[in-house]
């Protein structure tokens, strides 16, 4: 059940920052004397690796469309890294498990990952960069705590990881919906302007 809890714990948080979750794992389990963590993760040349492309992932983050460019090419690592962690946490256990593990962890990194590119093209619709930095920066405090929190107390953490996935979902949901009604308004305005161009331009909306 542990590693059950650990493995969807660190599939929800690899499909928001994939490089930093294997950096927090191998770190642990390399000098934090983290017994669960998985030797492949602790290998210096697998946490240089890591390093280098979660230092490019969080500039690449933190730029207006260059970071849903860079959430697109994310679409198939995030969620293979999730399933090959969850896989890994399995360790020797029999192939059913493997499995499940591989299972829960790609499928939480994917559900989790289309939320993350998701809400960051409702964010790219606003005209400064603040935003996008401040989503960013709280995405990337949120999963380093929950995978530390993840290694201590696994339940306790997939607990709040099941919390956040649902929370998105429906921020997803409804984001989607509010911005294929502004879609459908300004197709509405206009189609009644190419109707009548000669007609004297009506009161402006007050939505604009």
């Amino acid at each position: 059940m542990d590693s059950l809890a650990l493995t969807f714990s660190s599939g929800w948080a690899s499909g928001v920052n994939a490089y930093l979750v294997v950096l927090v794992l191998g770190i642990g389990h390399r000098v934090g004397g983290v017994d669960d963590g998985p030797d492949a993760l602790a290998r210096w040349d697998v946490l240089a690796v890591a390093g280098f492309l979660y230092a490019f992932e969080f500039v690449a983050d933190k730029i207006p469309y260059i970071d849903s460019t860079w959430d697109a090419i994310s679409t198939v690592i995030r969620p293979t890294a999730g399933a090959v962690i969850g896989l890994l946490l399995a360790g020797d256990a029999d192939s059913v498990t493997q499995a499940v593990n591989a299972t829960v962890g790609g499928g939480a990194a994917l559900a989790s990952h289309v939320v993350k590119a998701g809400s960051r093209l409702a964010i790219n619709s606003s005209p400064e960069p603040v935003t996008n930095v401040t989503a960013s920066v709280t995405e990337d405090v949120v999963v380093l705590v929950l995978v530390a929190l993840a290694i201590q107390h696994p339940v306790a953490a997939a607990s709040i990881a099941a919390v956040l996935l649902v929370l998105g979902l429906g921020v997803l949901v409804l984001a989607i919906k509010v911005v294929r009604r502004g879609w459908r308004r300004m197709r509405a305005r206009r189609a009644r302007t190419s109707a009548s161009p000669g007609a004297p331009p009506g009161p402006p909306s007050p939505w604009t």
